[in-house]
């Protein structure tokens, strides 16, 4: 059995789950996500026990600052997604959608050179372990419309205006 390491921290729609195995980031999802989440654990790790710890590794208190606006704060969180080579492809070159923008699923085809698979990419998408830290939050449909979303479109809403207003406030006024 494997033990991984479960903190929740509180935000306006809900706790956030952080799941670690002691050095990189497994899981982030959202409360009532719970038995989601611990399925794409369980066929990474087969059996799984989760053990309650405060803050691990610094990665709640990261996510709790991009919460609070610094959305720099978790860029370099290390991730152990698990998943197929596409499928890790698709998460990491999530990280290249920078915040406060976003992409389509062809985009982000196009961006790991296989324009014709945004329907995989979907797919990859939709399984995503690392909500927010991989943000798939960040990927919309071809006419710029949200998505699905596994953690509500309620809280792809939200992440989406939350990184909007933080980037508009970040740029310096000129004259």
């Amino acid at each position: 059995m494997t033990e991984l390491f479960i903190d929740r921290i509180e935000f306006e729609l809900g706790q956030i789950l952080v799941v670690t195995d002691g050095e990189s980031l497994c899981a982030v999802d959202f409360s009532g996500y719970e038995q989601r989440m611990m399925k794409l654990l369980a066929r990474r790790y087969n059996s799984v026990r989760l053990v309650e710890q405060v803050n691990p590794q610094g990665f709640s208190q990261r996510i709790s600052a991009y919460l609070a606006g610094d959305l720099n704060s978790i860029a370099a969180i290390p991730v152990r997604t698990g998943g197929t080579a596409f499928q890790q492809q698709v998460w990491l070159a999530l990280k290249t959608i920078l915040p406060g923008t976003t992409a389509t699923y062809g985009e982000l085809a196009k961006s790991i050179d296989r324009p014709k698979a945004y329907r995989a990419v979907g797919l990859a998408n939709s399984l995503n372990p690392i909500a927010i830290v991989l943000p798939c939050h960040r990927v919309v449909g071809a006419n710029g419309s949200l998505t699905g979303y596994a953690g509500g479109l309620d809280r792809k809403q939200w992440l989406l205006q939350h990184e909007s207003s933080k980037k508009l406030k970040s740029i310096p006024f000129t004259t």
